[in-house]
């Protein structure tokens, strides 16, 4: 459930009603969770408390988003929120795997908690393993989406416009029955539970989501990231390519303990 923090002595919840949930799914990569660390960076977001859950692996760390000393010491945890009132833009982030058998109690938690705080709609950031792509996914861009029926009402025109490709469903039973095609999105995490739970409940969501593998998965954070901007228009674009805004994305500070430290000189 969502905690608010306490500020100025008080400890009241914010108004969420109308905004945009933006979060990640903890998959291949981490490119959601890396691509919610720009946007939260960029747009200077103020953390307003945290999603109190038994569902994520606990931890705690030092403010990844820290840009002083003064700051540097906050604690942050495995999953917190934050907001942008001036662009009705709440998002929650994920810092830590789900513990198993967990992923139903999440998503119930979850979707109880856009309902009551009554969210317009919910946006997740994923991915998925591209050594698992058929051959209908391998050609043209990795980047594809998902809308609940719901939403699809709503913003379905615009993503025909921004000429985006849906997720392609693929044969349940390969060589056997191709007639019959399910949703599958190896590697994606809660991504294809979360989606179809949505859709049962009349929930308005989005998935964007990026083929990849795993390694440096930063650049297919950018990716998916200008892929959300197209649409959520989140920053204004410099140049006259609406898509070409990787250079205005403010990478934060944690970012430079991704790989850990360099190799010791004294093996060379």
């Amino acid at each position: 459930m969502f905690v608010p923090c306490e500020r100025g002595g008080g400890s009241a919840s914010p108004d969420f009603k109308g905004f945009t949930l933006l979060m990640p799914a903890v998959s291949v990569g981490n490119v959601g969770q890396l691509a919610i660390d720009l946007v939260i960076s960029t747009l200077d977001m103020t953390k307003v408390g945290y999603f109190y859950t038994d569902c994520l692996v606990p931890m705690v760390g030092n403010n990844p988003y820290a840009t002083a000393e003064e700051n540097s010491m906050e604690l942050s945890i495995n999953a917190e929120v934050y907001s942008l009132p001036s662009k009705k833009l709440v998002v929650l982030q994920i810092r830590s795997p789900f513990i198993k058998n967990k992923y139903r109690p999440f998503c119930q938690t979850l979707l109880s908690w856009v309902k009551s705080s009554k969210c317009a709609r919910v946006v997740v950031l994923s991915s998925s393993h591209a050594y698992q792509r058929d051959d209908e996914q391998l050609l043209g861009t990795p980047l594809r989406y998902l809308l609940t029926p719901d939403l699809e009402k709503a913003v379905g025109g615009l993503m025909q416009e921004l000429k985006w490709k849906e997720m392609e469903k693929v044969a349940a039973y390969p060589g056997i029955n191709d007639t019959e095609k399910v949703l599958h999105i190896p590697g994606g995490g809660i991504t294809k539970l979360l989606f179809t739970e949505s859709c049962s409940k009349g929930i308005q969501m989005a998935v964007l989501l990026k083929f990849c593998s795993e390694g440096d998965n930063i650049p297919d954070a950018f990716a998916l990231v200008n892929y959300l901007n197209e649409w959520l228009q989140l920053i204004k674009c410099e140049s006259n390519n609406s898509t070409d805004t990787s250079s205005q994305w403010k990478i934060p500070s944690s970012w430079r303990l991704l790989f850990g430290n360099g190799l010791p000189p004294a093996l060379f």
